[in-house]
């Protein structure tokens, strides 16, 4: 590092000198800072040192009772004045040996190459030889069209720059194993798309890799995961208590198969059942759970990644279940066509999903081999199963260009209990 530092400043690696009002740092200013981790997101990424003066290089270091203020500093930077955050950036605090023979510390700032175009106080900028600068409007065109879903490069697809290949669970990646893959993981992996190869050799995680083959997506992206409540009413606040709107809430993670999965669970756990009036007691569903296990596994397929903070959102109430998926509908598809029509906005993801076993449980009815199918059932399935059952069909509504909203009505009750 020290060697580095020393010879000149390139475009991956930009050295600042750290000043302070008592523990309180005022040099590089936030907006400063900001600029310089956004250029680098939004290139191949790049290392910001902290305590190194700017033109000698001299390694200053920053006091041991002021590396906590720097590194609070360096955080409410990314999440306040970039946008979107930039939030896979790993700090470490490095002794360096100073010009006189001591010993400083410097704070190293390491920015990978993000997911997403991120905007800073100065604009759009990124990494040019040793300068940022701002993006002309066909630069940025350009690089939106790269970081997000298209159909030259899927955002699934893309490299998750800040993950490693021994960041994927074996047992979660080894399970799409047949007798004829490559017997090389990195080569397996980059065949199936949960892995990329870079021009150097290198091989990274992909989106889709993160999502299907890790144990903590989120970990790389924290908006992958469905945020489920259960409320006791018909709204958000049952009857104005506050204090008892909720039955129950979950955030489910991991890889996308067990999302579904527990998310499916949720519904069965939390749904309200109905005696019939047979001989003998016997307690229907308030919901199809074949039709609710489809709409998951759509919601978490097709939805768009891409948007920063935006997760899938389940809603039990106790007259219906309202599913908010991020994205608008994928290239030309609408509501109207959903149940005639099949298009993928992540076709890795869903490639894996028609490798993954469904699971065996006794509330899936529909006879299966995996999460996903690609017959094109899945909507005619959710509609028609669930209208069979509550006698009104289910609504899909776009909410402002940017979210899928499902809602499936609940069979009549006659009991408030799961």
């Amino acid at each position: 590092m020290a060697e580095a530092i020393r010879l000149r400043e390139t475009s991956r690696i930009v050295l600042k000198e750290v000043r302070f009002s008592g523990h309180r740092v005022m040099a590089p200013t936030g907006d400063a800072l900001a600029d310089e981790i956004a250029a680098f997101a939004n290139s191949r990424g790049g290392v910001l040192v902290l305590g190194v003066e700017d033109k000698s290089r001299d390694i200053i270091g920053i006091p041991q009772d002021r590396l906590d203020a720097v590194a609070d500093f360096v955080k409410e930077v990314c999440n306040d004045s970039i946008v979107p955050p930039v939030e896979q950036l790993l700090l470490d605090r490095i002794p360096l040996p100073t010009s006189t023979g001591h010993t400083a510390v410097v704070v190293k700032l390491e920015v990978p190459r993000s997911l997403f175009v991120h905007r800073s106080p100065g604009g759009y900028l990124h990494r040019a030889a040793d300068s940022k600068r701002v993006m002309t409007p066909e630069f940025l065109a350009r690089l939106f069209q790269q970081r997000s879903q298209t159909r030259l490069i899927r955002f699934d697809e893309q490299p998750v720059a800040s993950a490693s290949v021994a960041d994927l669970s074996e047992d979660l990646w080894a399970r799409f194993r047949t007798s004829r893959s490559d017997h090389d993981t990195e080569t397996f992996l980059a065949k199936l798309g949960m892995a990329v190869r870079a021009d150097d050799g290198a091989v990274t995680p992909t989106v889709a890799g993160a999502l299907m083959g890790s144990e903590t997506p989120e970990r790389w992206m924290p908006n992958a995961y469905v945020q489920a409540v259960a409320y006791r009413g018909t709204s958000v606040i049952a009857d104005g208590v506050a204090a008892s709107y909720q039955l129950d809430a979950a955030d489910i993670t991991g890889p996308l198969d067990r999302q579904i999965i527990e998310a499916s669970r949720f519904v069965l756990k939390n749904m309200r059942r109905r005696a019939s009036k047979t001989v003998g007691r016997v307690d229907e569903p308030q919901f199809d759970m074949a039709a609710v296990f489809e709409a998951l596994v759509n919601a978490v397929a097709h939805r768009d990644y891409a948007m920063h903070g935006a997760k899938i959102r389940l809603r039990l109430f106790e007259d219906r279940l309202e599913l908010f998926s991020p994205g608008a509908l994928a290239n030309s598809l609408t509501v109207d066509s959903l149940r005639y029509r099949q298009t993928a906005r992540n076709e890795t993801v869903c490639s894996l999903l028609t490798r993954c076993p469904a699971p065996d449980e006794p509330w899936l009815t529909e006879g299966r081999a995996h999460f996903m199918e690609k017959r094109g059932e899945g909507v005619p399935i959710i509609l028609d199963n669930s209208t069979a059952l509550s006698g009104k069909e289910p609504e899909y509504r776009v909410l402002d260009d940017a979210e899928l909203m499902l809602t499936i009505h609940a069979a009549p009750t006659n009991q408030a209990g799961g």
